[in-house]
């Protein structure tokens, strides 16, 4: 995903306003290509981050995430 900077700033739109869609939208895009993963898994690896560029994406979607 990150290597497709128009999915990455719409994703990052909706986490902005749909924290939760956003969650829901990336689980979905995983099951899309073959790599099911869960909410729970999606939260712990944004958290676990270390870049300045994810910081700030968690500063502003933290509400929902």
């Amino acid at each position: 995903m990150s290597a497709d900077s128009a999915l990455t700033q719409d994703l990052f739109r909706q986490a902005l306003q749909d924290p939760h869609g956003a969650l829901d939208r990336i689980v979905g895009l995983g099951d899309e290509f073959g790599l099911p993963v869960s909410r729970q898994a999606v939260k712990t690896h944004i958290a676990s981050l270390d870049d300045g560029a994810s910081k700030q994406w968690l500063l502003k979607a933290r509400g929902g995430l």
